[in-house]
């Protein structure tokens, strides 16, 4: 504002001066004298405003050029930012802070490195990621295929706005790609997905630092019903999970569960050419026909198969009608990952039971019509990589009073909990084992409150609205038994809820339940941990989850055992400090040492050494 006032004056001086000039020296009533006025007034005026233009900018950009030497020989800070704020030079500063930011970034992680380098650790991080892709990959793209995409395109009036869609799957792959570049083929969802991609519907991808690119699939919405809803999401999800609802099996389903593996194969096929040998990770249940059906057209590709849920007994399984096919899709993949050693059994007991093969137990090998695949297990994770994320001495704690004031709840106490909305969560177990924890320790009513972060899904599937309703009934049943004026001991929130919104609450929570009643991994468990720079708070895990396997800090539970949970809340909230400490140190080292790019380096490097059989080639 000042600039502009100063400047304004200024121009009226010119102006002033400009005048007296022009008097003094032409006639006012000569046309030629009005001409040369006309011209010398414009040239004055240019002068004056390059003059003014440039004493306005000169400081702020002197400034900025300090800062930049500054930041260039290591002595500047992030948060020190003098560039200057001007219409005229925002896109040049809006560049500069992106590439301050990557620096300190990068400096961050070579700082990390060095340290790790020192004490004899080797932690895993997207730059060591990247490396050994590099080394890996030879150079060679990356492809990502899933069904659900990284990014969606929306619209919020006028204006197209992007969004990150919930689950687990994204959660994990998304910095993965970040870190190794590539293309990720998936489908577009996004009622704005259309009008940003190019003429080959691709965008790069992440919108604001673009790294990899995004390859959309368009499918018509009675293809999304079948494939997706139909036999992805009513068949094989119940079918794996074993969480007692039927699966359902009907033709019309599968015959779009193949049409639309056989059009992801196209658009794969069709990023594939010009490539050789090219790397090829395929993303869980929706795509168990993919790796056949790209090893028969492309048998040099390296194509890796990673299933995200369980994998269920041979007895179990045998209900599918069409197991053999989807066991011979599979198996197309020259490696089949899971996320523990007991569902990779599973799945080699079901295909020595299927098709006709040679099992090697001892190296979790099935060799078939000449092809080789390996069966490997790989815990996924998240994307903790060192102890940035430690709360400061100097930090305010997570206020429990600002989170609930907006219930008109007060609690001493608070538990939180993050799903989606589904069936196999056991998140109407979770709320029984509160029940029964306030019935056995009623000192705790008035003083506890449990916040269930729930992101609506898969809505247009019967049997998850019916559970919609089920967990609204099961939740006020509940609240009207125990609540007050000013407190209630369940608030479910449902919406779709980003991280940033999801942190505060798990810094804030005393205990964090996670009470599947199957899983494959469980991220929040993991995301939970991770959170916790502060070294508090209680981890409840269901056995029946991956993570149960790792985080050998948490308090255990049966989810469908409702003492058992109310106990172990009631064991958590009277924990010693110390001993909470301890067990979330535990779980943090854990989550730190196994992180996502560490999952991605396994998953890489045991693909890397596996020897490349087409199929139906003798094997030598």
């Amino acid at each position: 504002m000042i600039t502009l006032v100063t400047s304004f004056f200024s121009f009226l001086q010119v102006r002033h001066y400009n005048d007296r000039f022009l008097q003094e020296f032409f006639h006012p009533t000569s046309p030629l004298s009005h001409a040369l006025r006309l011209f010398v007034e414009a040239v004055l005026i240019s002068f004056s405003t390059l003059w003014i233009v440039r004493w306005s900018l000169r400081g702020a950009m002197h400034r900025a050029a300090h800062w930049i030497k500054e930041l260039r020989l290591g002595n500047s800070h992030e948060s020190s930012d003098p560039l200057p704020k001007s219409p005229l030079i925002d896109p040049l500063t809006k560049e500069v802070r992106h590439l301050a930011t990557s620096f300190f970034a990068a400096r961050a992680a070579a700082e990390a490195e060095a340290k790790l380098r020192q004490n004899a650790e080797s932690l895993w991080t997207p730059e060591r990621l990247k490396e050994f892709a590099r080394s890996q990959l030879r150079d060679k793209p990356l492809f990502v295929i899933s069904y659900r995409e990284p990014y969606q395109h929306i619209r919020r009036g006028r204006q197209i706005e992007y969004i990150v869609p919930p689950g687990g799957l994204v959660t994990a792959l998304e910095p993965v790609l970040r870190a190794c570049g590539g293309t990720w083929i998936a489908c577009g969802n996004g009622e704005a997905d259309r009008d940003v991609v190019d003429a080959r519907d691709k965008i790069r991808v992440p919108p604001d630092e673009p790294l990899y690119t995004l390859r959309r699939v368009w499918i018509s919405p009675e293809d999304e019903k079948g494939h997706y809803l139909g036999f992805s999401n009513e068949g094989l999800w119940p079918l794996c999970h074993i969480a007692h609802t039927r699966p359902l099996f009907r033709s019309e389903d599968w015959e779009l569960y193949e049409k639309v593996n056989e059009r992801f194969a196209q658009v794969a096929l069709e990023e594939l050419e010009g490539t050789e040998e090219p790397w090829v990770l395929i993303q869980d249940y929706h795509f168990a026909l993919l790796p056949r059906l790209i090893k028969e057209k492309r048998p040099d590709a390296r194509i890796a198969l990673f299933w995200h849920i369980p994998w269920p007994n041979p007895e179990s399984f045998g209900i599918c009608p069409w197991k053999k096919e989807l066991v011979e899709g599979m198996l197309g993949a020259d490696l089949v990952g899971f996320h523990i050693q007991y569902h990779c059994n599973h799945f080699l007991d079901t295909v020595d039971q299927t098709v006709e093969c040679r099992v090697n137990r001892e190296h979790s090998t099935v060799n078939r019509q000449g092809h080789a695949t390996w069966v490997k297990p790989f815990p996924i994770s998240v994307a903790f990589t060192q102890d940035a994320s430690i709360v400061p001495l100097s930090a305010a704690p997570p206020d429990k009073a600002a989170l609930l004031k907006g219930w008109g709840v007060q609690a001493q106490y608070l538990g939180v909990g993050v799903d989606r909305i589904d069936y196999t969560k056991g998140i109407i177990e979770r709320f029984r084992g509160i029940e029964r924890f306030l019935d056995k320790c009623p000192d705790y009513r008035g003083r506890f409150t449990f916040i269930e972060l729930a992101a609506p899904s898969r809505t247009l599937i019967k049997r998850y609205k019916d559970f919609v309703a089920e967990l609204d009934a099961e939740a006020e049943r509940i609240n009207n038994r125990f609540k007050t004026m000013d407190w209630r001991p369940l608030i479910v929130i449902k919406k779709q809820h980003s991280h940033r919104e999801i942190e505060p609450f798990y810094k804030a929570a005393d205990v964090c339940l996670v009470t599947s009643l199957h899983d494959g991994m469980n991220l929040v468990a993991k995301e939970f941990v991770a959170a916790r720079g502060d070294g508090d708070g209680v981890l409840i895990l269901s056995n029946f989850t991956g993570a149960a396997r790792e985080l050998r800090g948490c308090l255990l539970v049966n989810p469908y055992d409702t003492d058992e949970i109310a106990e172990a809340i009631h064991r958590a909230l009277r924990m010693d400090p110390q001993e909470r400490a301890t067990r979330m140190h535990m779980m943090r080292e854990i989550v730190r040492d196994r992180n996502i790019y560490r999952w991605a380096a396994g998953l890489l490097g045991e693909l890397a050494r596996v020897p490349i059989h087409p199929i139906g080639k003798t094997l030598a």
